[in-house]
């Protein structure tokens, strides 16, 4: 096809405004003008003509450099690969048309043999905003992802191009993030230095409040307390990042996922305590618990259901400790999914938060549609929940809510999960037992099934887990008496001599102490029977 390089000249006639061209009278000198390339492309579909045209190189070997690199490009495709050849002229000729620079050859010929968009403009926070707009999911995960791609992704690596991120960028990316972390920290410890010192500061008197003023301009002028961003989040940034990277590779447009090696702290998830009587009465001194999850034994659990025996939700929290459910299973539970004769429940639904919103959704996990089993005393409760739920429906009359759930509000409409949480912690508190949070329970009743000798593979299956494995990791507490009795157990497996020794003088005491008590009682009988002769 066709190609030229040719010299031309900018300068305008300054009457009319025309370009001067050949008329020129700088034109003979030797870095007056700037020399130009055009290159004829392969006509469109319909057969018009188009080309390659560029100008401003600044000498004829500039130009012809331009040139070859333009028919390098062309020559990438074979004569016989119509769609190749008419992805690169049109590459070519957006190239042209935006002034945009040309691309390198080698990465052109990587991009067309891997099926990808040969011209890499594109930019992280575009590629993010359309995946985002194109995932069909439930709205917490989008709200979730929301938030990672506008508070941290888009700000920190949006304008980024797409195909040239690297595992460096995202290191300087959460580098940054612990930075942040850092003078957020810092600036709530002077904010609250601040707070507690104007709380010293006495009301009364002229100078006081001036001094109050002050201070309170200066607490104004000082950064809001502001939550860090901690582990879990940071993993959750990185997992939605990998997610979009991931489909971006699905669709051609990328060949490697940075977010896949990206290093980052790992999340440390805190362990289940038992409220043993040591920890109970160290809480009750310091008001601090132990770990974030805490676990009842079998005797507070117990306690706390005869506490709230008469409260209206009792089934629910029933329900909760003895057969592990979650709190918007619990809330989602219809009863065309309860079959009580059976002895069983179908977990088909759950009610979730968006914000305060509140919307039914199907389980997160195949897993999480599942059967389960209820005992004798779990199907009575349940039974005497329907009948005061069917009182209440009598008495509202038409304006009872039918939604058809096990669990609801006084009129029959939802429950709110947020305000069960609440409710439930205020019971707790009102009980006198020491706090744990509700989806504790949860914990509670997989300990207790764990140590009741239930098949782990029985109680995942119950819990709703994919792998038993997250049962073992999270939800299994060791009980004070299980620990015990599997301490005992080990130890009788390993002979040694001072055990040995110490069971023989435990043995010879005791047959001491039978021998001497056998004295003591031959000594008495022979004392009666010497004062009833002397009788």
């Amino acid at each position: 096809m066709k190609g030229s390089t040719y010299r031309r000249c900018s300068c305008r006639d300054p009457k009319t405004g025309k370009e001067l061209g050949t008329a020129c009278p700088k034109r003979s000198s030797r870095n007056h003008c700037t020399y130009s390339v055009r290159q004829e492309l392969p006509p469109r579909e319909d057969g018009s003509r188009r080309s390659f045209g560029r100008g401003g190189y600044s000498s004829l070997k500039a130009a012809q450099a331009g040139l070859d690199h333009v028919r390098a490009l062309l020559g990438l495709v074979a004569a016989d690969d119509p769609e190749g050849t008419e992805i690169v002229a049109t590459m070519l000729a957006e190239v042209s048309s935006e002034k945009a620079p040309l691309p390198d050859v080698e990465e052109t010929r990587r991009r067309l043999k891997a099926g990808q968009d040969l011209i890499g403009s594109l930019t992280v926070g575009e590629w993010l905003d359309r995946w985002l707009a194109g995932k069909r999911i439930r709205k917490s995960g989008l709200s979730r992802y929301e938030t990672d791609i506008r508070v941290h992704l888009k700000p920190r690596i949006g304008a980024r191009r797409l195909d040239r991120l690297r595992v460096s960028h995202l290191s300087e990316m959460f580098t940054a993030i612990a930075d942040a972390n850092a003078e957020i920290l810092e600036q709530n410890a002077q904010r609250r230095a601040a707070v507690e010192e104007l709380a010293t500061v006495p009301w009364k008197g002229l100078e006081n409040r001036a001094r109050r003023k002050a201070m309170r301009a200066a607490l104004d002028a000082m950064p809001g307390f502001r939550r860090v961003t901690g582990p879990a989040t940071r993993q959750h940034v990185k997992a939605t990042l990998r997610a979009s990277l991931n489909d971006a590779i699905g669709q051609q447009i990328i060949t490697f996922n940075p977010a896949a090696h990206v290093e980052i702290d790992p999340v440390r998830k805190p362990k289940a305590l038992v409220w043993t009587d040591e920890r109970v009465a160290k809480w009750e001194q310091t008001g601090e618990k132990p770990s974030p999850v805490m676990v009842w034994t079998p005797e507070q659990t117990g306690a706390f259901l005869d506490f709230v025996a008469e409260d209206r939700l009792y089934a629910m929290w029933h329900l909760i400790a003895f057969r592990g459910l979650r709190r918007g299973e619990a809330c989602g539970q219809p009863w065309s999914e309860t079959n009580l004769d059976r002895h069983a429940l179908t977990v088909t639904v759950q009610l979730v938060q968006d914000g305060w919103g509140v919307e039914a959704s199907e389980p997160k996990t195949d897993s999480g549609f599942r059967v389960v089993a209820l005992d004798d005393d779990t199907v009575g409760v349940l039974e005497r929940h329907r009948k005061r739920q069917d009182a209440d429906r009598e008495e509202w009359g038409s304006a009872w809510v039918e939604t058809g759930h096990v669990f609801t509000q006084e009129d029959g409409s939802w429950l709110h999960p947020g305000k069960v949480t609440d409710y439930f912690e205020r019971l707790v508190a009102a009980s006198g037992l020491p706090a744990i949070r509700l989806h504790d329970l949860r914990h509670g009743a997989a300990t207790l099934m764990l140590a009741a000798g239930i098949d782990v593979k029985i109680v995942s299956d119950t819990l709703g887990h994919s792998d038993t494995r997250i049962t073992r990791d999270i939800y299994q507490s060791v009980l004070p008496h299980v620990g015990k009795s599997a301490a005992e157990a080990m130890a009788k497996l390993i002979p040694l001599q001072r055990k040995a020794d110490e069971e023989k003088a435990r043995k010879a005491a005791k047959k001491a102490e039978r021998k001497a008590k056998a004295q003591v009682a031959g000594e008495m009988k022979a004392k009666r029977k010497k004062a009833k002769s002397k009788g």
